[in-house]
């Protein structure tokens, strides 16, 4: 089963059922009028949604109509709680290497996260808002999951059973204003500006094999101004699964439902898989060649990142973005 979100019925959109091919959808505004309600009694309304679903796959459900993917907000249009990981410690390794610091064995063990800014998730094809280019605009592809409520404690095998729904995003980052922030020892702000997610959210058995419970043995396609940028695969590589990050976000909380949980930037050590962020093809470069290369992104822009089941179809759509110049409000 696929779930979207239109931009329509308030700050939490409408909740819709879309088909397989991502080319038709109905609202499911009878079921939950918003895919928070659905994931806060989940158990009754996924079997409803499902049924909705088996409707739209046969052309019998009533009110269905062309999908439009600039129509749709994230699929979460904000949570209660976001939180990202770097759940691919080659990433980190690489870029600690080009700075000459060393990386603390723990970071094999113990799973790297913060907590980013939920309020306002961003649509596949809005754009990325940026007042300068000096920023250093960067994208990141990821993969995330949506939750069930999980109580504090839970285990890592215990907590793949909490995973209701899955997604790739963009968690953009603005890479020459986090240093500073990072040196004040509070973590992320300016650096993390809105996230945008794909166009629809899944639930695991869309998967098929390629989904072990915790892990997605695909490859994330990373596309930048029409010229492919990385295709590294996403169970490639992966210290610490999607089980092991829930389990660590609960460690000393209750999770509620619709608590969104990201990968971190999709990474392998294969160079020839290229890479899902600029910053981490630049400090390559450095590694390389003693300098890095590629410039961030500038005004104009396009990123473009998507996910193909083994048939060669679209699992979640593309996020499609471009940036542009934000000027406030006088």
């Amino acid at each position: 089963m696929k779930l979207g979100t239109l931009k329509e019925g308030g700050r939490d959109g409408t909740l819709i059922v879309v088909n397989s091919g991502l080319t038709r959808a109905v609202r499911a505004t009878k079921v939950a009028p918003t895919l928070q309600r659905a994931l806060d009694d989940w158990a009754a309304m996924e079997p409803r949604l499902q049924a909705l679903a088996a409707q739209l796959a046969g052309d019998k459900a009533p009110g269905s109509f062309e999908l439009d993917s600039t129509a749709l907000a994230a699929p979460l249009p904000r949570a209660y709680q976001w939180v990202d990981g770097s759940a691919y410690v080659v990433h980190v390794e690489l870029v600690r290497k080009a700075r000459g610091v060393e990386m603390p064995p723990s970071f094999w063990t113990d799973p790297l996260m913060y907590q980013g800014g939920s309020d306002s998730f961003i649509g596949s094809t809005d754009e990325i808002e940026a007042g300068d280019e000096a920023w250093g605009i960067d994208f990141e592809g990821e993969i995330a999951v949506f939750v069930d409520d999980v109580p504090m404690g839970t285990s890592a095998t215990a907590s793949r059973k909490y995973i209701k729904l899955v997604t790739i995003l963009n968690d953009v980052s603005l890479r020459n204003l986090i240093p500073a922030e990072l040196n004040k020892g509070f973590g992320f702000l300016h650096g993390k500006p809105a996230t945008a997610f794909a166009p629809v959210a899944v639930t695991p058995d869309e998967l098929g094999a390629a989904w072990d419970g915790a892990r997605l043995n695909l490859p994330l396609i990373s596309t930048l101004n029409g010229k492919e940028f990385g295709h590294p695969n996403a169970a490639t590589d992966l210290t610490f699964d999607f089980g092991q990050l829930i389990a660590h976000a609960a460690k000393t909380r209750h999770l509620e439902a619709g608590t969104v949980i990201g990968s971190g930037t999709v990474a392998n050590r294969d160079a020839a898989a290229g890479c899902s962020c600029i910053a981490e093809r630049r400090v390559r470069e450095t590694l390389d060649g003693g300098k890095p290369v590629t410039p961030f992104m500038t005004f104009g822009d396009r990123i473009r990142i998507e996910m193909f089941d083994r048939d060669g179809r679209s699992i979640f759509g593309a996020i499609d973005q471009k940036v542009m110049r934000y000027t406030p409000p006088a």
